[in-house]
């Protein structure tokens, strides 16, 4: 190894070059482009680099090299991070305006006065022409700003309110052109419905309750032309069939009565009644009241004299003519 050393040392002192720095590792050793360097190669050729003014723009490794030297290369940079894309730092910028524009709020809240927005500064800067970005961001900036500044200083001025908006109000329909078409639709509604009541109801119906206490024919030398039904005092007489109230009031030998006249020209009287609910004129339906039972006039007791009279003044036998109407009176019992 030391001659070895030795040698190398004696042949470089040979070669007249005794300016030539002493060889040192590669890793250690630093390039200066503006002076001249020699190396000796292990070969025993020298490689010379001539020096490089400064306004140069080539590098050394630019310089030409003889085609039978070799060429020294450089590792450096290698470390360094990638430089970032066109995107990246346009981005970069609006968040930096953003943060300028929160700080610049924040101050001129803390300072008691309101923040002025860079209204016309989103319009001039041109970030690599993406000024889209910035336009549609400085709005955001804004309000974000302002809220930041009253988040920060409960005791800083809320910023100034828009008014609300005042909608015009269209003047009220008026509603009484419509009275005579709105009562017409309620009569027509309710006869409507009475049309579908009358539909659910009977044809006839038995015109009292209570006991059969005597029917059609001779009784004690005379002829009772008619039914007699007992009850109390009070107890509601019905109308056996539809019909027109032609009587209502005092009548002989009955007290008080109530007569209605049916479609087909019949009549039903109902006699000794205690009062009548109907007046003369009135057309009521099957089953309702138009009496309430008494003891008026020549009675034995509280009871209901029915009679029917055909064509207005035949009169007949009550219990068949109800009978074929599907209504019972019951067996006659004292």
């Amino acid at each position: 190894m030391t001659s070895h050393r030795s040698t190398r040392r004696t042949s470089r002192q040979a070669s007249g070059h005794a300016d030539l720095a002493p060889f040192e590792p590669r890793s250690s050793r630093t390039l200066n482009p503006s002076q001249g360097y020699s190396f000796k190669t292990l070969a025993g050729g020298v490689l010379e680099f001539p020096a490089v003014a400064q306004a140069e723009t080539a590098s050394s490794s630019d310089v030409a090299q003889p085609a039978n030297e070799t060429r020294v290369e450089t590792r450096g940079g290698r470390h360094r991070v990638a430089a970032p894309s066109h995107g990246m730092r346009s981005r970069a910028a609006v968040v930096a305006l953003a943060a300028g524009a929160v700080a610049a709020a924040t101050q001129a809240a803390s300072e008691g006065t309101p923040a002025q927005a860079p209204a016309t500064e989103s319009t001039e800067i041109a970030l690599a022409g993406r000024t889209s970005e910035v336009s549609a961001l400085a709005p955001d900036v804004t309000a974000t700003a302002t809220a930041t500044a009253a988040g920060s200083d409960d005791t800083a001025a809320a910023p100034a309110k828009k008014a609300p908006q005042v909608l015009n109000v269209a003047a009220p329909v008026d509603l009484t052109q419509f009275n005579d078409l709105i009562a017409k639709g309620q009569k027509f509604a309710q006869e409507r419905a009475a049309e579908e009541a009358a539909k659910l109801r009977p044809l006839y119906v038995k015109f009292t309750d209570g006991t059969y206490t005597s029917g059609f024919g001779a009784r004690w030398g005379t002829s009772h032309l008619g039914i007699d039904i007992a009850n109390s005092i009070g107890t509601p007489i019905r109308a056996v069939a539809d019909g027109d109230v032609i009587d209502a009031g005092p009548a002989s030998g009955f007290g008080m009565w109530v007569r209605l006249k049916h479609a087909d020209g019949t009549i039903t009287v109902y006699g000794h009644i205690d009062s009548a609910t109907v007046a003369v004129g009135q057309h009521v339906m099957a089953g309702d009241e138009i009496a309430k039972m008494g003891n008026r006039g020549f009675s034995t007791g509280p009871h209901c004299h029915f009679e029917v009279w055909l064509d207005g003044a035949n009169k007949v036998d009550p219990i068949p003519w109800l009978a074929s109407r599907g209504i019972s009176v019951g067996a006659e019992r004292d």
